[in-house]
C-alpha cells in the first residue's frame, strides 16, 4: 500500500494506493475542502450528509476509513476511489464543482453515444493514442492486441472460465511465457500503478503479447 499526498488548486489531497486491488483512494475532506474553500471541511462534509440522504448511504455503503496522516500521526480517515469521489462532488454546492459536473456530464452523454454505436468509442480510443504521441503503427498493433485478448476471453468463458481470478491467473501464466515476469511485476519495472499495462508498451512488446 503506497500513500503519497497530491496537490489540486494549491490544496493538498491525501491519498493511498492498494496494489493489491490497484486502486487509488482519496480523502474527501480533503475533496471537500479543496473545492468549496471552507475553513472546516469535516464540518461542511457531515453537514451535506445530514442534508442528502442519498449521499449519505452511498458513503456509508461505499467509502472505506482508511489510515492516512493527521496532525502527525495516522488516523482512519473517510476515503473514496475515482467513482466514488466523483459521486461526492456532484453534491458540492461550488462553483469550483461545477467545471467537473459539466465535464461528468459530457463523459456520460459520450457513453450514451458509443453504446447506440459502438464505433465510436473505438474513434475515440484512436483520437487518446493519438494525443499522447502514439504512431499509426503502434495504435494499430494496441487494437489487434486487445482484438486477440477479447477472443480469448470469449473462448476461456465458453471452457467454463467464470471467476475474475481465475483470468488473471491464466493471463499472468501467457505473460510469464515471453516475459519472465507476472503483469504486476512488468508494470512495477515501468513504474505503473493503476494504469493499463499494454498502454505502456512498445511495439514489439505488443507484438510478443499477441503472439503469446
Amino acid at each position: 500500500m503506497s500513500k503519497e499526498v497530491t496537490v489540486f488548486e494549491n490544496s493538498q489531497i491525501r491519498r493511498f494506493y492498494d496494489a493489491e486491488t490497484e486502486v487509488w483512494y482519496f480523502s474527501l475532506v480533503d475533496i471537500v475542502g479543496a473545492l468549496t474553500d471552507s475553513s472546516n471541511p469535516t464540518d461542511y462534509l457531515k453537514k451535506m450528509r445530514k442534508r442528502d440522504y442519498e449521499l449519505n448511504t452511498y458513503i456509508g455503503t461505499n467509502c472505506p476509513q482508511v489510515d492516512m496522516l493527521s496532525n502527525g500521526k495516522n488516523r482512519k480517515t473517510l476515503a473514496g476511489n475515482v467513482e466514488q469521489v466523483f459521486r461526492v462532488i456532484q453534491s458540492i454546492p461550488s462553483p469550483k464543482a461545477e467545471p467537473f459536473k459539466q465535464w461528468l456530464a459530457k463523459v456520460g452523454y459520450e457513453r450514451l453515444q458509443e453504446i447506440q454505436d459502438p464505433s465510436l468509442s473505438i474513434d475515440r480510443a484512436r483520437e487518446n493514442w493519438k494525443n499522447k504521441g502514439r504512431s499509426e503503427q503502434w495504435i494499430q498493433q494496441r487494437m489487434t492486441g486487445q482484438e486477440t485478448l477479447n477472443k480469448l476471453t470469449d473462448y476461456w468463458k465458453g471452457s467454463g472460465v467464470t471467476e475474475k481470478d481465475e483470468f488473471a491467473l491464466l493471463t499472468n501464466i501467457i505473460h510469464q511465457e515471453w516475459t519472465g515476469l507476472t503483469v504486476k511485476s512488468h508494470k512495477k519495472l515501468k513504474g505503473l500503478k493503476s494504469q493499463n499495462l499494454r498502454d505502456h508498451m512498445s511495439e514489439a512488446e505488443l507484438l510478443f503479447t499477441a503472439l503469446a
